[in-house]
């Protein structure tokens, strides 16, 4: 019933074993039953097989016969129904596990893993989680991490600790935010988190110094931090679907000021020296918090009454991102022409913005 290869090299010098169970329909105690007959009557080629494929089975749970095959390396088990999923990784080094399209949650885990220094992969898309498994944390070695299409609401902060993680994929699930944590992986990348409710993100994003590739889309993003054009290596950033891709905030109204504002402005703008005994003491401590429009032809001030600019910054050249800016009035804006366009020798090469 099952398929099984064995390929050799010209040289010798390389063994490529494949255990095939794709589109069976087995559950998982007949599976354990052809596992059981491969470990017996082929003990050495099951001592060296190093890929098993059960996609599209039924599977509650895994077959504990599995640590048998102890060269086991790359362990696929997509499509197969699957609610529990144990520690595996109690008798096999395996380097890549992928287990897309299931029924895992939380629950469906193990308190811990046994830490695994030698997992490379690991693939949950399209599972039942909700927040990120904490027991992840015991692979320091793992490099590319999917979990699309989730339900995940939020990201531990301890990610920081898979130091040499490349690839982050998060798309389709529930996040609003990311840790400014996320900024310690240092490896990284391509950072996926498209399909989200994501409205900002962290400065510290601009630490990830070898980042290629950052898909936004479909987001609640406003504005993106300004630090992020120092993302040299960044050669793909999308953005479309984002409320940040409009020239201006769709929904920015300039209320007028409350008489508190006007009378607080007009103090500034005319430089009246005011000590505490000559006004009401809450307009004395009002003043204290002014801030300056940041167009830099405006000499004006303002404090709760603001507009919320979209400033569009040469990112490479040939693409514009929007920065967000605080102004004292909407005559502040800036026509897009006299925006600043700063020399870069590095280039966006893709920028996606619908």
């Amino acid at each position: 019933m099952q398929s099984y290869s064995s390929d050799s090299s010209s040289d010798g010098e390389s063994l490529n074993r494949l255990l095939d169970f794709t589109h069976q329909l087995l559950n998982t105690e007949t599976l354990e039953m052809h596992l059981k007959e491969c470990a017996v009557d082929e003990k050495k080629a099951a001592e060296q097989i190093e890929t098993i494929v059960l996609n599209h089975n039924q599977l509650d749970t895994l077959p504990t016969n599995l640590y048998k095959f102890i060269n086991l390396r790359t362990l696929d088990i997509s499509y197969c129904g699957l609610c529990i999923l144990p520690d595996i990784f109690k008798h096999n080094a395996i380097t890549t596990l992928i287990a897309k399209n299931n029924n895992l949650s939380n629950e469906s885990l193990p308190k811990t893993f046994t830490v695994n220094y030698k997992l490379r992969e690991l693939n949950f898309s399209g599972n039942k989680f909700t927040t990120f498994p904490e027991q992840l944390l015991n692979f320091p070695n793992l490099k590319y991490l999917y979990f699309g299409s989730n339900q995940i609401t939020t990201i531990t902060r301890n990610i920081k600790n898979l130091k040499n993680l490349q690839i982050l994929s998060m798309g389709g699930n529930l996040l609003i935010e990311v840790p400014d944590t996320l900024g310690d992986l240092k490896s990284l990348q391509a950072l996926i988190l498209c399909d989200n409710e994501i409205g900002t993100l962290p400065p510290s994003i601009a630490n990830l110094k070898h980042l290629k590739s950052l898909l936004l889309h479909k987001n609640q993003l406003k504005t993106l931090p300004p630090e992020i054009v120092g993302l040299r290596n960044l050669t793909e950033l999308s953005l479309r679907d984002n409320p940040l891709v409009v020239r201006f905030v769709s929904d920015m109204i300039h209320n007028p000021g409350s008489l508190l504002e006007l009378a607080a402005r007009t103090i500034k703008l005319v430089g009246i020296e005011v000590n505490r005994d000559d006004v009401p003491y809450t307009l004395f401590m009002y003043l204290e918090n002014a801030h300056r429009c940041v167009n830099p032809q405006c000499k004006g001030v303002f404090f709760d009454n603001r507009v919320e600019h979209i400033k569009f910054v040469d990112f490479c050249g040939k693409y514009r991102i929007p920065l967000l800016q605080y102004l004292c009035s909407s005559k502040c804006i800036t026509d897009e022409e006299e925006v600043e366009r700063p020399n870069r020798s590095y280039m966006v090469k893709k920028v996606l913005l619908g």
